[in-house]
């Protein structure tokens, strides 16, 4: 039992010295001015500007105005729009029905039949089989 020696040496703790960012913390600034510590402050050259996202727009807002192309996307065309609201009736389908059987949202047989969507092949082969019915061009 003699033989356990205990060790009564002093543990020092200290705070870690403050990080780049702490020293510019608004409080350490003030504390640092209170205490007379000597402050440097530096003036970044283009700081606050926003120099940098204005010099280039110029440019680019003058060709955006010469630009008199319309750029638009393709809409659903009337036709289409009729036949498929015309052959979901026929087969007494909701749109939400007719979306659930081609795997679809609601939502696009919705634009589809209120001509807001973007035409796509896929959809609109899907629905022809869903409906049974002929939906693009006359054959």
């Amino acid at each position: 039992m003699s033989g356990i020696a205990q060790d009564w040496e002093p543990v020092v703790i200290r705070k870690k010295a403050p990080t780049a960012a702490a020293r510019k913390d608004e409080k350490a600034v003030n504390a640092a001015r209170r205490s007379g510590a000597e402050i440097e402050t530096v003036k970044k050259s283009n700081a606050g500007s926003n120099k940098a996202a204005s010099s280039s727009t110029s440019l680019n807002t003058r060709k955006l105005d010469e630009d008199t192309e319309n750029l638009s996307h393709d809409k659903v065309p009337t036709e289409l729009k009729k036949a498929i609201m015309q052959a979901r009736q026929d087969k007494k389908l909701t749109q939400a029905q007719l979306a659930q059987l081609i795997n679809e949202k609601p939502q696009i047989i919705q634009e589809y039949e209120s001509g807001k969507a973007i035409p796509n092949q896929q959809i609109i082969s899907k629905l022809e089989r869903a409906l049974g019915a002929k939906l693009r061009g006359k054959k």
